[in-house]
């Protein structure tokens, strides 16, 4: 139950709080008052989105805030205590709408999300006016309409989870065919790139072993020549240094036998003469490998050629053709075992088609069960609200298939979609002879505003909205089926806790509670006030709205005819 409205800074609001008690409150003024500002406050405590143009002028922000005291069973008082907030029977909940557009929400004192209020909010109150008067008339939302009366949401929540897990199952399967189509259609050409890599036979870095060999072969005389010079030099020509080491290897070992300090260096002169030994013997070597094989260096070249092609081909480098033999390996290993993944995708696929099949054929029985008496409480309730030879019907209608519908999202010639197989529209005839046509194109606004509450009144044994606020219910309406519309308001308040804006007199009559918004210039500013009615007050206010601002005694008289009328009516509801 809302049980207290604080709203600050707010449009034309300055300070405003306002009290609720159970029942049926009524809530009149005259047109401009701030009627519907109240009822924007409340959509934005509800999860609505604020922007800093609803700040009174000459504000830095506004400020709103109600109290509410909800069952302890409810949903709502189920989050707040996953949530750890703390609620002792209450839930407050604050927003700051900021001139800079940080708003914040705060709930219990706590700071929270826009996600979390949604949620909390979410079967707390509800509002019926224009926005709910449109959303019937969108068909969208007859389908959502009637499963929320039926409780078939659980079932419809399975539809939604099932559809959802089945489309990316179905990419799978669209993926792997487009991957062995385009296998097949590479497999020719992929089969000649095995055979042309692996004929060619290639070594790790043979491309760079082959060009150190080339080079030698077309510089092999150049190098004869050097090394054979240089072998001379160090050991076989004429005054050769390793000749000349053993002359002065001599002289110094002689010289040693006087002076030891001498045999360090002898000793390491022969040592010299071992190395250069050592490095003669190897250029001798070198000397006998030497080749000036032409027909080698031919070789070489075509084999470098060949290298060449397929680096140009395959990536730039030996590396990177052989990685592309790799991938080449991959892909035809990936053909022979496409297929078995095909199977498994399909068969994945049929099951979750066969389980979403089941589930849409179900909820589409029951929905077909479910609309014939809905209809019936409607058509009851509707003739109740002198509407009394009204048809209402559901119709429903397959969704169409195009050509890009996956035959895996159709069963049995019917599309499947998240919500089912099927949409709905609510179809009426208001007048005998009338045929059913979609509730979209009724002109009358009252007729309307009836079919509202004809639905709020089914859906009003739901203990989970323990709110229920009614604005622009009485839109074209007036007389004797004013008064139908507020003894039903009245019977709704024995449930629920009904707040109704209203210019009827009719229907006011019926409040257990009138609240009187009124509008003010206070310091040249223009204000809000709201008054709660005692009696006499209420006598006035009933008597304003039925003539106006000249009242008489026949007004007053008239008034306090229908507050009896209310009176006693209520009174019948609670014995």
């Amino acid at each position: 139950m809302l049980a207290e409205l604080s709203i600050k800074n707010f449009a034309i609001i300055d300070d405003l709080t306002i009290r609720f008690s159970g029942g049926l409150t009524i809530l009149s003024g005259e047109t401009g008052a701030g009627k519907s500002i109240i009822i924007n406050a409340v959509n934005l405590l509800l999860g609505s989105r604020a922007t800093s143009k609803m700040i009174r002028t000459g504000a830095e922000a506004a400020e709103i805030e109600a109290l509410f005291h909800p069952p302890e069973a409810s949903g709502a008082m189920e989050i707040l205590r996953s949530q750890g907030i703390e609620s002792s029977g209450e839930l407050l909940i604050r927003r700051i709408i900021s001139s800079n557009d940080r708003h914040r929400i705060y709930i219990n004192g706590r700071i929270t999300t826009m996600q979390l209020l949604d949620k909390i909010t979410e079967n707390l109150a509800a509002i019926s006016g224009q926005h709910e008067h449109q959303q019937l008339l969108n068909e969208s939302k007859h389908l959502l309409l009637l499963d929320q009366f039926g409780d078939l949401m659980p079932i419809r929540l399975q539809v939604h989870e099932c559809y959802h897990a089945l489309l990316p199952l179905i990419q799978e399967l669209d993926h792997l065919k487009a991957s062995r189509q385009k296998q097949l259609d590479q497999i020719e050409l992929f089969g000649f790139q095995k055979k042309e890599i692996e004929d060619a036979g290639i070594l790790p870095d043979e491309d760079e072993i082959l060009k150190k060999e080339q080079v030698c072969l077309r510089n092999a005389e150049m190098l004869y020549q050097t090394v054979r010079g240089v072998s001379e030099t160090l050991y076989t020509g004429d005054g050769a240094i390793a000749e000349k080491l053993g002359e002065i290897k001599r002289h110094l070992d002689t010289a040693s036998r006087i002076d030891d300090r001498l045999a360090s260096p002898a000793e390491e002169l022969t040592d010299a003469a071992f190395r250069i030994n050592d490095i003669a013997r190897e250029l001798s070597s070198y000397l006998d490998a030497i080749s000036f094989d032409e027909q080698r260096l031919e070789e070489i070249e075509s084999r470098l050629d060949q290298l060449n092609r397929l680096k140009r081909k395959y990536g730039g480098s030996l590396d990177a053709v052989l990685q592309h033999l790799e991938t080449i390996e991959r892909e035809l290993a990936d053909h022979d075992t496409l297929d078995d993944r095909i199977l498994q995708a399909e068969q994945a696929l049929n099951q979750k088609h066969t389980q979403l099949s089941g589930l849409a054929e179900k909820l589409s029985a029951r929905r077909r069960d479910l609309s014939a008496v809905l209809s019936k409480k409607v058509e009851k309730e509707l003739h109740a609200l002198k509407m009394p030879n009204t048809r209402f019907e559901i119709d429903f209608t397959e969704t169409a298939a195009t050509a890009k519908t996956s035959p895996h999202l159709i069963h049995n010639g019917k599309v499947l979609t998240e919500t089912g197989t099927e949409q709905a529209c609510f179809m009426i005839a208001p007048n005998v002879g009338e045929a059913l046509k979609p509730l979209s194109h009724i002109a009358s606004g009252g007729e309307l505003s009836r079919v509202v509450l004809a639905l709020k009144s089914i859906t009003a044994g739901d203990a989970a909205t323990g709110t229920m606020i009614f604005d622009e219910v009485d839109a074209g309406i007036g007389g004797e089926v004013a008064e139908v519309i507020g003894k039903k308001l009245s019977d709704l308040a024995a449930k629920s806790q009904i707040i109704c804006i209203t210019h009827l007199a009719q229907i006011a009559a019926f409040g257990d509670h009138h609240l009187k918004i009124s509008k003010h210039v206070e310091n040249k500013r223009t204000c809000t006030r709201i008054t709660p009615l005692d009696p006499d007050g209420r006598l006035e206010e009933t008597a304003r709205m039925i003539s106006g601002e000249k009242i008489t005694a026949a007004t007053r008289a008239h008034a306090r005819e229908m507050i009896k009328t209310g009176h006693i009516y209520r009174q019948s509801l609670s014995n």
